[in-house]
């Protein structure tokens, strides 16, 4: 049985008040929930605020980005095990906004992912096509290459402890959302790959969230997809209302 999550990428906002606010508000709104897995990424100068402020929660922390060396002449960089001592369990690899602006590529993704593990962090890998990807008719052959070249060379044991993030670059951020349809079609070709190449026990375990524009309005028909585990959330994770009620709308949503 796969279990739900909600995950909050805050991106490049709050700063250290703004996001133990928002913390301690989630808190408040979110602490009956057993049933979802939570989980907020806020910026590198919020982890350690953030993480005292969730400590011994249902809120689980998570970083938006990391090198894939454990230390060295990298300024500017974040390493693995930083993260761990500052509290986080989870890291968000190969976001799109990664791969955009910052010309991450499946290989790095790759490094990135395969250090996470070592590290006992979970890594969030993200894969999705472009819009001119998507009216190109190539979005099945774009997450096929993601899938496989981001998680190369990891074996079916590793791939247990990850969790994929299907999110179509053409709905971040833009106000468009795939239809459930849509999404539930993409979120169904990545464990058809995953079932082909690895196995059918596998396939069936592995967690798959889809990110892009997700909002209350559109969370539990997402969600009631029978492949689609949840959402990696963007701007709707900024706010306590809007947060909480992506969260309650999962949590009223089948097991699978």
């Amino acid at each position: 049985m796969r279990r739900k999550m909600i995950a909050g990428n805050w991106k490049m906002n709050k700063i250290t008040a703004e996001a133990i606010e928002l913390a301690n508000g989630l808190k408040r709104e979110l602490y009956k929930i057993d049933d979802v897995d939570i989980v907020v990424c806020p910026p590198f100068t919020a982890l350690e605020e953030v993480s005292e402020a969730t400590y011994e929660s249902n809120i689980k922390l998570g970083a938006q980005n990391m090198h894939w060396e454990e230390s060295g002449a990298f300024t500017g960089e974040i390493a693995p095990m930083m993260l761990k001592d500052l509290g986080c369990e989870f890291v968000i690899l190969g976001h799109s906004e990664r791969r955009l602006y910052f010309h991450e590529t499946n290989d790095t993704v790759n490094k990135k992912t395969k250090a996470a593990l070592k590290a006992g962090l979970t890594p969030i890998v993200c894969v999705g096509e472009t819009l001119q990807e998507r009216e190109a008719g190539k979005t099945f052959e774009v997450i096929q290459d993601h899938v496989y070249n981001s998680l190369k060379d990891l074996t079916e044991e590793e791939l247990a402890k990850i969790i994929i993030a299907y999110e179509p670059v053409w709905a971040i951020g833009t106000g468009k959302t795939a239809s459930p349809e849509q999404a539930q079609e993409v979120h169904k070709f990545i464990r058809d790959l995953l079932k082909k190449k690895y196995s059918e026990v596998l396939a069936e375990e592995i967690v798959i969230l889809y990110g892009g524009s997700v909002k209350p309005g559109n969370t539990k028909e997402l969600v009631n997809q029978i492949d689609i585990d949840g959402a990696l959330v963007g701007g709707a994770s900024l706010d306590v209302k809007n947060f909480s009620e992506i969260v309650n709308a999962a949590s009223t949503c089948g097991t699978k």
